[in-house]
């Protein structure tokens, strides 16, 4: 049964006991606990297979959530606020960007799930359990600086939608406050599911607003699959593609979905249909980004007198002058939804986060009286967040440049790690990473690294020539890339085997009791690469924090 960390309890004889060097692990079942979904039911020893086309649309419906919702609650202010700016400053030219990062999306997230289903617990607790308090501290406190920040931003979503029909912030922010505290502490992780679709739902909204727009197909077509830059590349052009990045693969998504999935109690019977939940919302997430940019693409950034971008209340007015008081309310419902669910997604992942740290009861399937510091934790976010945004002086404008920085900064160690646990062969055994998937999520740690880099460097050092710099990081990436390969490939290595056993036992595979396992080892090799990593990313949120002074300071 779930234990009281929200984490599956092995429940049968053999599950998780040591094993002899070289033989597969005991396998069995756990008690986890039935699947209430949204739309759906599946109990726990319900284990017929589903052959029929209704049957397994029916489960899927049931399984869906984890994957949809963190896609689309990656929509949320920052990202709607971006892809605005790039169809006002650049047009449609940028709408390929986003096709890239549907792969980036599918194969991040696709490890989570893994994770999630397999091991029964939380993120940030393999991180504690696997390599030690040191490091999850480090990933858990960077985690929650930035998912603050970002929940401030949500409400300053919240405050220019409302504003832009009339609301004052200092009456939409605490409605907006109180709202997601009341859906998120109902104890019911099915009634919290269904509020997070009524999201979904809206999210949805940005198509009619697409056709106000009256686009064009066949340029959006063209440029979605054809990369450009209008006006040709430039610095400018290069930092808003990697904001782009930033704001739609966020670290904090890792930590979401795998104790999602576990709150949902979708076990490794089940991963390929939360695969499924997770490419469509991949698919969703950048259809929504993309309509988005093409609306202000077509209707502020092209014609005779183009609307410069400022912000995403001024957008909402520009749209409202140009399409039409309809046009302008649906951009600001839209900016409003992205805001909600990304506020009740970026909070949740905190707390999910602290929860898993302080081994502490961490389930939206338990009332306040059996959670109190998973409530109370996530009540704290919100109201501290919604705080700040109706402070008078506040440096919101600096808070919403911090947290596209930092999110570049934190979101390579994230996935490093994500990596790492994702070749533990003690943590998932038949599920580990393939070779191939190695090399893929390699090569996506190094691009985003470079991006990361970039970015700190524009932010610390404005005058930088960031084409140029972007250029020779991204040649000695293709050189550092090419040279690794070599390597491996001479010494044969592709990560760890995967255990051979048999598909019906694979699938009910499950991580034996994390107590049981042993502490891996690092090779030097991989050690000294974790410090400097380390350290790269202390200096870089320490400069970062100094910058972010001076700029409050004016």
């Amino acid at each position: 049964m779930a234990d009281e960390q929200g984490t599956i309890a092995p429940n049968v004889e053999g599950a998780g006991q040591p094993r002899p060097a070289g033989e597969p692990p005991v396998l069995g079942n756990v008690q986890a606990g039935d699947i209430q979904g949204a739309f759906g039911t599946i109990r726990f020893d319900d284990t017929r297979p589903r052959r029929g086309v209704r049957s397994r649309v029916m489960a899927l419906l049931a399984i869906m959530g984890p994957g949809l919702i963190v896609m689309v609650g990656d929509n949320d202010a920052g990202g709607v606020s971006t892809y605005a700016q790039a169809g006002q400053s650049y047009g449609p030219s940028l709408l390929w960007t986003l096709l890239l990062l549907i792969p980036v999306l599918i194969v991040n997230q696709e490890m989570v799930i893994r994770l999630g289903a397999v091991t029964g617990v939380g993120h940030a607790r393999l991180i504690k359990e696997r390599f030690g308090r040191f490091w999850a501290w480090f990933s858990v406190i960077d985690l929650f600086v930035l998912n603050f920040l970002t929940i401030v931003t949500e409400f300053i979503g919240v405050s220019l939608a409302l504003e832009y029909i009339g609301v004052s912030k200092y009456v939409a922010v605490p409605i907006a406050a109180v709202a997601l505290v009341a859906i998120t502490m109902t104890g019911s992780f099915r009634s919290w599911e269904r509020f997070m679709y009524v999201f979904v739902a809206a999210n949805f909204l940005v198509i009619p607003l697409l056709i106000l727009a009256h686009p064009n197909v066949a340029t959006i077509v063209h440029h979605s699959f054809i990369p450009g830059i209008q006006g040709g590349a430039s610095s400018n052009a290069i930092l808003l593609i990697i904001a782009i990045v930033g704001t739609t693969v966020a670290p904090w998504q890792l930590f979401f979905q795998q104790s999602n999935i576990v709150d949902k109690r979708i076990t490794t019977r089940w991963i390929n249909y939360e695969r499924a939940d997770t490419v469509i919302g991949a698919f969703v997430v950048v259809l929504g980004a993309g309509a988005l940019m093409a609306v202000t693409a077509f209707a502020l950034g092209s014609g005779p007198h183009p609307v410069a971008f400022t912000d995403a209340g001024a957008t909402a007015t520009a749209l409202g002058q140009r399409l039409g008081s309809t046009g302008g309310t649906f951009f600001a419902v839209v900016l409003l939804n992205a805001s909600l669910i990304g506020a009740a997604a970026v909070t949740l992942a905190t707390s999910y986060a602290f929860g898993d740290i302080f081994g502490a009861s961490h389930s939206l399937n338990r009332g306040f009286s059996d959670a109190k510091a998973f409530y109370v934790s996530y009540t704290l976010l919100v109201l501290c967040a919604a705080g700040i945004v109706l402070t008078p002086g506040a440096p919101l404008g600096v808070i919403t440049e911090s947290v596209q920085a930092l999110a570049g900064v934190l979101l390579p160690s994230a996935t490093v790690f994500l990596l790492l646990l994702c070749n533990d062969r003690e943590v998932l055994g038949p599920w580990v990473n393939r070779p191939w998937l190695n090399v893929v999520a390699t090569v996506i740690i190094s691009i985003l690294l470079v991006l990361s880099i970039v970015l700190v460097s524009t932010v610390l050092f404005p005058s930088v020539d960031v084409t140029r710099l972007t250029t020779y990081l991204a040649l000695g990436l293709v050189v550092g890339l090419v040279g690794a390969g070599l390597v491996i490939w001479r010494r044969g290595a592709g990560g760890a085997p995967a255990l051979a056993v048999r598909s019906e036992e694979r699938a009910s595979w499950t991580m034996p009791p994390l107590a049981l396992l042993g502490r891996p080892q690092w090779s030097l090799g991989r050690t000294l690469a974790m410090r400097v990593l380390t350290g790269y990313l202390v200096l870089a949120v320490l400069m970062l924090v100094v910058k972010a002074v001076q700029l409050a300071g004016g």
